[in-house]
């Protein structure tokens, strides 16, 4: 058995080697999946190793990237509460990224958990065993149960995805205030990496009111650009790819580009591989898109 500084040694080299977020926000619709399968995506167009974790038992990300989760015998639910290797459990896709992937089991893995010594050290722990990674992204489920606690508890940062309608804002506070208390108590590195503004309309007046008060209200760097509402990021899913491989030219597609560029930035700071940088095909749908319908 590994002695306590054993696991000190590991848990310190995969925090070295990896940039890990926890993209989170108690409020559903907001766009945490999208997000997590664009930038996942994006930095895997960029050269980075990438790892996603699916911690919502919806099992949205796992399904948005082609995979059924009534097809798998083994997902995440397995890691979290049986001591399933993660290695058994990874699926490889075809954005370029790999997946930890939810099934509706993971709705009892917040009962089972509930009473388990260390808890919130579980999703930590788990990625102690995949070392290889440049990125690892947290889907968090939209409450601020064990799940999420336990993602922060993982996460060197956390981004908060922020629809650019007022009641989007309701919430964001306690978010933040569960931040501070994991700070408190379970990890004091975490950082609150920002805001990043998502269904934007830049063509009304109340989406514009809201992102020019985001950073007022909450005292906290807003990610840009901010990614714009379009009916192709619902369509996305449907094909099983993140928009970067259904509509690569888009410019939602490129909005999270620009996101990931700025996160490589800031992450080449806590020692992550960022990567080389691919060109990124522009494609003919461009001049459709401009004029798109975003309703």
């Amino acid at each position: 058995m590994s002695s306590a500084g054993d696991r000190r040694e590991a848990a310190a080299q995969w925090a070295a080697m990896s940039t890990t977020l926890a993209v989170a926000n108690q409020k559903g619709g907001v766009a945490k999946t999208t997000t997590v399968a664009s930038l996942g995506s994006a930095l895997a167009e960029r050269g980075s190793r990438v790892l996603l974790v699916d911690l919502d038992p919806q099992s949205c990300l796992t399904f948005s990237l082609g995979i059924d989760p009534e097809d798998l015998e083994l997902s995440l639910h397995h890691v979290l509460t049986k001591g399933v290797d993660p290695t058994e459990v990874l699926v490889t896709t075809e954005e370029g990224v790999d997946l930890l992937p939810a099934t509706i089991e993971l709705a009892r893995a917040e009962a089972d958990l509930l009473t388990r010594t260390g808890r919130e050290y579980v999703i930590r722990t788990a990625l102690e065993e995949l070392d290889e990674y440049d990125w690892v992204f947290l889907d968090c489920p939209p409450s601020l149960g064990v799940l999420t606690v336990a993602a922060l508890t993982a996460a060197d940062g956390v981004l908060i995805p922020l629809q650019c309608e007022t009641l989007s804002h309701r919430g964001v506070g306690q978010l933040l205030d569960t931040v501070h208390d994991v700070r408190r108590f379970t990890n004091r590195g975490l950082e609150v990496w920002g805001v990043l503004p998502t269904l934007y309309d830049g063509r009304t007046n109340h989406a514009r009111a809201v992102l020019d008060n985001i950073s007022e209200t909450y005292d906290l760097e807003v990610l840009e650009p901010p990614i714009p509402k379009s009916i192709r990021f619902a369509e996305a899913p449907a094909a099983g790819r993140s928009i970067l491989r259904t509509a690569r030219g888009h410019r939602g597609a490129d909005a999270y580009r620009e996101v990931a560029k700025a996160l490589t930035e800031r992450g080449s700071d806590t020692g992550s591989d960022t990567g080389s940088e691919t060109g990124s095909d522009k494609g003919a749908d461009r001049a459709s898109d401009e004029g798109e319908d975003v309703s």
